[in-house]
């Protein structure tokens, strides 16, 4: 039985290449909520709806509306106590619940309009994170340097190992990281003594880039 001829794959250089970028935010999302309990459903969100149009309205006051202000569902539970005696349930109230979420694109007035809100009635802090308004280009200036981070990798091990790189056959994008640091959860009203620090947003990317082998350097 002969033997078919062998034929050599080709070499291929496939190298791993990732970037990042980091900008001083300038806007920040607060998720901010109002919350009563009463002896009746009907008093939990009567008290409610009056603090949330209170809360909305301070908002328009400090020229925050349409798009940069989104309200969440309404919550009503139902508050037991446990009676451990009978072994039964009894209901004791209500509690309804709101949220919203507010962008605040001028950060030098966020404190202010945190304390306007809590003035108004809101009294839960479900976040607060800091952000970029422009996230595409930060993102696409993280991909270009990322590309530019494998095509410098695989230059070196090509030049180290006497190779030259030959054409580009495949790049696919590994992930990307781009979300805002959040702040921990609070009741609105210790939220006032904590210092706000926004700090930096920084987006990554990664790529995987494959090359087939060049022509071999004369040594």
């Amino acid at each position: 039985m002969l033997a078919g001829p062998a034929f050599a794959q080709a070499a291929r250089i496939t190298m791993q290449g990732t970037g990042e970028v980091s900008a001083t935010p300038d806007l920040a999302r607060v998720n901010l909520g109002v919350s009563h309990q009463a002896p009746t459903a009907a008093a939990a969100l009567a008290q409610m709806s009056t603090d949330m149009t209170a809360v909305l309205a301070s908002l328009s006051d400090a020229g925050i509306t349409g798009a940069d202000v989104q309200t969440s569902g309404l919550r009503l539970d139902v508050i037991q106590d446990y009676d451990r005696d009978n072994n039964i349930s009894r209901v004791t109230g209500y509690r309804a619940s709101t949220d919203v979420s507010v962008t605040v694109t001028a950060l030098d007035r966020l404190g202010e309009v945190l304390d306007a809100v809590v003035q108004s009635g809101a009294n839960q802090m479900n976040g607060l994170t800091f952000d970029v308004s422009d996230r595409q280009q930060l993102l696409d200036d993280a991909r270009r340097a990322a590309v530019a981070d494998a095509m410098r990798k695989a230059a070196l091990y090509a030049d180290a190992a006497g190779i030259a790189l030959g054409r580009l056959v495949s790049l696919s994008e590994g992930g990307v990281s781009a979300g805002p640091a959040p702040m921990m959860r609070m009741a609105m009203e210790d939220a006032m003594s904590v210092p706000i620090a926004e700090g930096e947003v920084t987006i990554s990317a990664s790529v995987t880039m494959s090359w087939d082998e060049g022509m071999q350097d004369d040594r």
